[in-house]
């Protein structure tokens, strides 16, 4: 088991370094074309997925210098942060609700108005002739 390791690493850094690759934007790929480092991954797998990652990767930068993890909040102070209402306090919110619900109910008895006719005249369809055959 221990002599497939480096074979089944190979075979992990190739498929992740390829995937990684292609789903990667051809215009923030770094120091060559997005095909020649596909190329250069499939032919060489451990150099040039070494390669890729080191020098083809585009760059993660970080928006703001602010220690990992980032207790910064969305750009504003504590003090000046927006006020936001749950959706339960907020009476437009609330009417729509309303409004829908109605809506619902109304669809809900109409269909079950259909349903009792639907039923009735199957009901009627099927009672037996009077003549008793």
């Amino acid at each position: 088991m221990i002599r497939l390791l480096p074979y089944l690493l190979e075979i992990g850094m190739l498929v992740y370094c390829l995937i990684d690759c292609a789903q990667t934007d051809s215009a923030s790929v770094r120091n060559l074309p997005k095909i020649t480092w596909v190329f250069l991954i499939v032919i060489l797998p451990v150099v040039g997925g070494i390669a890729w990652l080191v020098a083809g990767r585009p760059e993660q930068r970080r928006t703001r210098n602010v220690p990992w993890p980032s207790t910064a909040t969305a750009g504003f102070p504590e003090y000046e942060r927006p006020r936001r209402s749950s959706p339960d306090d907020d009476p437009e919110f609330l009417a729509g609700m309303r409004r829908s619900d109605q809506k619902h109910e109304e669809m809900l008895k109409a269909w079950e108005a259909q349903l009792r006719e639907r039923e009735s005249r199957l009901a009627d369809d099927k009672e037996p002739p009077a003549d008793g055959r």
